[in-house]
C-alpha cells in the first residue's frame, strides 16, 4: 500500500544509523522503540504495553553518532549547545533524542512509529468509541462545533483528531497548526503551519528567533481559514485560540493534556492565564464557555484506548464563577470493550 511504502521510505532514511535495533524498527507489532542510559537498555511498546528487550544494547559512542546523523538526515542538529531533537519523518513517525548534560545517564533516543491512520469507523470497530458517539461527533463537526480532545500522553488524542478531521467537508479551507507536524489530513484546501524553535547562530550566521504556535495562530487569521486545527494547546497560545474562536471562527479541533473533560477546561484556563493579558479569571472562564462546545476525553483502559468522558459545555455560571458542563451519558459511553492498541 502507499501508506506502507511511505513508512518504509521514512524508516529507511534513519535505519543505516540504527542497525543494532533495525529489527525492532521494522517489526510491525512494535509502535515505539526507546533507547535509555546511553544505549545500555532498550524498551519497546507492543500492543500498548512497554517491555524490556533482553540482552540488547548499543555502544554509547555509536548511539551518539547515530543520533547526530539522524538529526542531519532530518534537516536538524543536535549537540551539547542544542541537546534536544524533536523531528518527524515523512510518514508521521517521530524521532526524539536528548544529549548530555540534559540526559543524565547518556544519550536517550525514542522513535514513535507511524503505524496506521484510523478512520472514525475503524475506531468504532476497535472499541475506542461507540457508533452513537461517532455519529454525535460527526454531527458536531458538520455543525461547526468547536471540539477539544483531552487525554494523557499516548492515549490517542491525535488519532481521534485525525479521524474527526477526515469528516470535514472537502470544500472547507483548513489551517493546521502544530509544534511538530505529525497530523496527516488528506483534504484539497489544506494549509499546514509548523512552529520553529529558536536556533543559535552557526558560525557567522544570524540567530533564528522562535516562531511560536501563538505567532502562527495570529498569522492564520489572515489566511482565510474555514477551520482552525491546533495539534495541541499547551501554553499562552490558548489566548489567541480563544480570540479566534470568539470572533467568528467556528468548527475548530484541538487537543490538550488533561485527566478528564472537566479538567481540560481548567487546564485551558490556566494556559490562557500564562499569556498575562490582564484578563480577569472570570472573563477567561466566560470566554472558554463561549468558545468550546464539546470536550472529548480519551484514556488508556488496560492495553486499549477508549473515550471515557464526553461533556457538552452549557455556558458560564456567573454566580458560581464556573463553566457549566453536561455529561453526555447513556449508550454513547457504554456497551463496548476493547480499543485501539
Amino acid at each position: 500500500s502507499p501508506e506502507g511504502r511511505g513508512a518504509m521510505s521514512s524508516l529507511d532514511r534513519i535505519l543505516p544509523f540504527l542497525r543494532p535495533i533495525e529489527d525492532l524498527l521494522r517489526d510491525p507489532t512494535i509502535t515505539e522503540v526507546m533507547v535509555n542510559c546511553g544505549g545500555r537498555r532498550v524498551f519497546v511498546e507492543r500492543s500498548g504495553a512497554v517491555e524490556l528487550v533482553p540482552e540488547r544494547a548499543l555502544e554509547v559512542r555509536n548511539l551518539t553518532v547515530a543520533i547526530k546523523n539522524i538529526a542531519r538526515a532530518c534537516g536538524d542538529e543536535i549537540s551539547e549547545a542544542q541537546p534536544a531533537l524533536d523531528a518527524r519523518l515523512e510518514d508521521g513517525s517521530r524521532v526524539a533524542a536528548m544529549f548530555p548534560p540534559c540526559s543524565v545517564d547518556g544519550p536517550t533516543l525514542t522513535v514513535r512509529k507511524f503505524t496506521h491512520r484510523y478512520t472514525l469507523q475503524e475506531l468504532v470497530d476497535t472499541g475506542t468509541l461507540t457508533n452513537d458517539l461517532a455519529n454525535l461527533l460527526t454531527d458536531a463537526v458538520r455543525r461547526r462545533r468547536n471540539v477539544l480532545i483531552s487525554g494523557g500522553t499516548g492515549t490517542g488524542k491525535t488519532t481521534l483528531l485525525n479521524a474527526l478531521a477526515s469528516t470535514i467537508p472537502a470544500e472547507d479551507r483548513i489551517v493546521l497548526i502544530e509544534e511538530t507536524s505529525e497530523i496527516l489530513i488528506d483534504k484539497p484546501n489544506l494549509v499546514r503551519f509548523e512552529a520553529r524553535r529558536s536556533q543559535a547562530p552557526l558560525g557567522q550566521e544570524a540567530p533564528l528567533p522562535a516562531v511560536t504556535i501563538a505567532d502562527l495562530l495570529r498569522a492564520t487569521l489572515r489566511h482565510r481559514p474555514d477551520r482552525i486545527l491546533v495539534g495541541e494547546v499547551r501554553g499562552l497560545e490558548a489566548f489567541d485560540l480563544l480570540q479566534a474562536l470568539n470572533t467568528g471562527h467556528q468548527g475548530a479541533l484541538s487537543t490538550i493534556h488533561a485527566n478528564s473533560a472537566e479538567q481540560a477546561l481548567a487546564r485551558l484556563a490556566h494556559c490562557v492565564l500564562t499569556a498575562n493579558t490582564g484578563l480577569p479569571h472570570h472573563s477567561t472562564r466566560e470566554a472558554i464557555a463561549l468558545a468550546i462546545h464539546l470536550v472529548v476525553h480519551v484514556e488508556r483502559v488496560g492495553r486499549h484506548r477508549r473515550v471515557t468522558d464526553v461533556a457538552r459545555v452549557a455556558g458560564y455560571d456567573v454566580a458560581a464563577d464556573r463553566i457549566r458542563t453536561e455529561p453526555i451519558v447513556g449508550p454513547a459511553l457504554t456497551g463496548t470493550e476493547g480499543g485501539v492498541s
